[in-house]
């Protein structure tokens, strides 16, 4: 038979507590673990106390910011022991089988019942309202054991996919290692020695390219009357040292190290300013957009055409321009400018390359690897979240080899990636299949299908009066004064 959640379940709301971060934090310093308790919030463990309102075993499903309309992530969630709720959470007891109700609840429509926008919110008196079966005692017990047989089944082939998916970075970034190391590409550097150039000889050319770059820039402002700024030949920074190369891994005898605005065209940032945003302009690129190997122009702010001209001035992005995030950095926030669409850049490194003379490619491939992931994030600063100055990325150290070899570490690169992604694609398609099998595994448990009914149960309408009734003597003798959720707090 089908009820009402609240008038089967007890909802115990009246007894939640929020205390703030801050306080908490007061209050857990200098505590060991043994002596702190969960503090749960909407979607999970938000912290620890040093204190609990609640013990044994409950369903906590949240009241805002949950993933009401992502069944396959799961609202609700068992807890046992003692713990303490704050008031992003409702907290239930089911009268037979906590796991039943909270399994339940994973499976249920939430859009009738939920309101607002981004921040969806399930208020309780639309808790109450939420329909529930109620089986015969017996087989909701099956029916838990049943879910938790298949679910355990699943649980281990979803881990073995994550499992592969983490070996298969692993992999990725060994590939890497190896390129930037000068393996992977060893043997071919044999069969291939007649195409090898110095990297003193490609460093030479890139710095002959340069100074013809300038004394083009000065002929076109001569030519034009000196109008505009004069052009400026950037001062390179001194070459790496002996001691900061003793630092460095072993190169093949081909390479050198480089720093990177030796080796570069340009090495530029964007603006550290925070414009006005508008409603329509040009999208304003922070580190927030730069992610997975490219440029997130959906989630984007905009900024004014007079904002975009001052800030432009300094970067003047282009297509093949490499940028990449200054602040919390790590393998991924960098990419390729690979389109003419014009935007401008907030705490955003710029690299200019001499594309004839090099393979943005594979310097691409060098940012995003750990062996140069490491080298710049030495020179960083700041914890959780590293900030990376204009003057770490210019110093920043770049394996320089021959423009060939460059290319077939990006031909050997792109060959094996391929691979990867194929794989990575297959292992991310089936945890999606996982996901909709454990709906369809709820939604057969709780319409009757997942396990056969047994003529001889206790019928459901005979167990709803019995929690009926139960819950009249219970309110008879609960006595209706207010919870000091104070010493609560204090006390547990």
């Amino acid at each position: 038979m089908i009820t009402a959640l609240g008038d089967t379940c007890e909802i115990l709301d009246s007894r939640r507590s929020p205390i703030n971060s801050s306080e908490r934090n007061k209050r857990i310093e200098g505590k060991s673990d043994s002596e702190l308790f969960p503090y749960y919030g909407a979607t999970g463990e938000a912290g620890k106390i040093d204190g609990y309102i609640f013990d044994g075993e409950h369903v906590l499903i949240g009241e805002d910011a949950a993933p009401f309309l992502e069944p396959h992530r799961g609202v609700s969630y068992l807890v046992t022991g003692k713990f303490w709720v704050n008031n992003h959470a409702h907290i239930l007891k089911h009268p037979t089988s906590n796991r039943f109700l909270c399994h339940y609840l994973r499976q249920v429509n939430y859009r009738p019942f939920v309101t607002g926008t981004t921040r969806l919110k399930l208020n309780q008196e639309q808790l109450r309202k939420i329909p529930i079966p109620l089986p015969p005692h017996a087989e909701q017990r099956r029916i838990v054991a049943k879910i938790e047989e298949l679910f355990s089944e699943l649980d281990a082939g979803e881990e073995s996919l994550r499992r592969a998916r983490r070996q298969l970075g692993v992999y990725r970034q060994s590939l890497l290692k190896q390129a930037f190391e000068g393996k992977l590409t060893e043997h071919w550097r044999k069969e291939n020695s007649q195409l090898l150039e110095s990297s003193d000889q490609l460093l030479n050319r890139i710095q002959a390219e340069r100074k013809a770059r300038f004394e083009q820039q000065m002929n076109n402002w001569k030519d034009s009357g000196k109008q505009g700024a004069k052009a400026r030949i950037a001062k390179l920074p001194p070459a790496l040292n002996s001691d900061e190369l003793s630092s460095l891994p072993e190169l093949p005898t081909a390479w050198r190290w480089e720093k990177n605005e030796r080796y570069l065209f340009e090495v530029k940032d964007g603006t550290h300013d925070t414009p006005k945003y508008v409603a329509h302009g040009i999208p304003f690129i922070t580190q927030k957009n730069i992610k997975n190997d490219a440029i997130d122009f959906f989630n984007v702010q905009f900024i004014s055409e007079d904002d975009h001209a001052r800030f432009y001035s300094r970067s003047n992005v282009a297509c093949g321009d490499l940028i990449i995030s200054m602040i919390g950095h790590s393998r991924g926030n960098c990419c390729l400018v690979r389109s003419e669409r014009v935007f401008s850049i907030k705490n955003v490194g710029l690299f200019k390359f001499f594309n004839e003379l090099q393979s943005n490619e594979c310097l691409r491939y060098y940012y995003q690897s750990t062996v140069g992931q490491n080298l710049i994030l030495e020179q960083s600063k700041g914890g959780a979240q590293p900030f990376i100055g204009l003057t770490e990325l210019r110093n920043w150290p770049v394996p320089l080899c021959s423009l060939a070899e460059q290319q077939e570490i990006v031909r050997l690169l792109d060959e094996q990636f391929t691979v990867i992604e194929q794989n990575e694609r297959e292992i991310d398609a089936a945890l999606k299949r996982s996901a909709v099998l454990r709906q369809s595994i709820l939604k057969k448990a709780f319409t009757g299908q997942l396990v056969p009914q047994d003529p001889t149960d206790e019928p459901a309408t005979a167990l709803l009066e019995r929690i009926r009734n139960e819950r009249v003597v219970v309110s008879a003798k609960t006595p209706k004064t207010k919870i000091d959720k104070k010493r609560a707090s204090r006390h547990g």
